[in-house]
């Protein structure tokens, strides 16, 4: 007797491709920025995002870990949520649903951009010890760049979601699309912009 395959399952064994959550497709998803195309892998087809540490285990292997994994792993920090991977798939999986009804477009494709808008391209270091320290502007590596984006995205949905009626999903939903856009209600966005600012004064 043939063992029955679960919805899920079947459905991609008829269809022959395997789609994020079942729904979202990773084909033809474009990075706007060619400096930022080795580091934010959306070739790597998953069902879920979940690798089990296999990029953890040598240095910059995280560059080629899928972003949407990135994005699922930077929602867990905070203390109280460290661990929870399975609630953080969820929230992610519930705001691609809402940024797909509300702009109709792949949200793969919407927080590709958002990571590609909000990725800081100068910032400043301090150079000197001591007694005379000051501020020096540098270019930041295209690796940097993504984690940045990714930090600053996950900061920005926590910080709104804190005291709001609002979910956590839907905030994320909101911090995604209008940092793809490139709005300044988005938390990541302003801070790019203020990062920026301070490295081009100290230039």
């Amino acid at each position: 007797m043939a063992l029955a395959l679960p919805n899920d399952v079947q459905k991609v064994a008829n269809e022959g491709v395997v789609k994020l959550f079942g729904k979202w497709d990773a084909e033809g998803i474009e990075v706007k920025d060619i400096s930022l195309t080795d580091y934010i892998n959306v070739n790597h087809a998953v069902y879920v995002p979940h690798t089990a540490g296999r990029y953890a285990k040598k240095q910059f292997a995280k560059g080629r870990m899928p972003i949407v994994e990135r994005l699922v792993n930077a929602l867990m920090m905070n203390g109280r949520n460290n661990g929870k991977k399975i609630m953080a798939v969820r929230i992610v999986q519930h705001a691609f649903e809402i940024i797909h009804l509300v702009t109709e477009q792949n949200p793969i494709q919407v927080l590709v951009d958002a990571v590609v808008n909000t990725g800081p391209r100068e910032d400043s270091t301090r150079i000197g010890s001591q007694g005379t320290v000051r501020r020096q502007a540098v270019d930041v590596s295209p690796l940097r760049r993504v984690n940045q984006a990714v930090s600053l995205l996950t900061i920005g949905t926590r910080e709104s979601a804190f005291h709001n009626s609002k979910s956590v999903a839907e905030c994320l939903a909101d911090e995604l699309v209008n940092a793809a856009k490139g709005s300044s209600n988005s938390y990541a966005i302003k801070k790019k912009d203020e990062l920026e600012r301070v490295a081009k004064s100290n230039r």
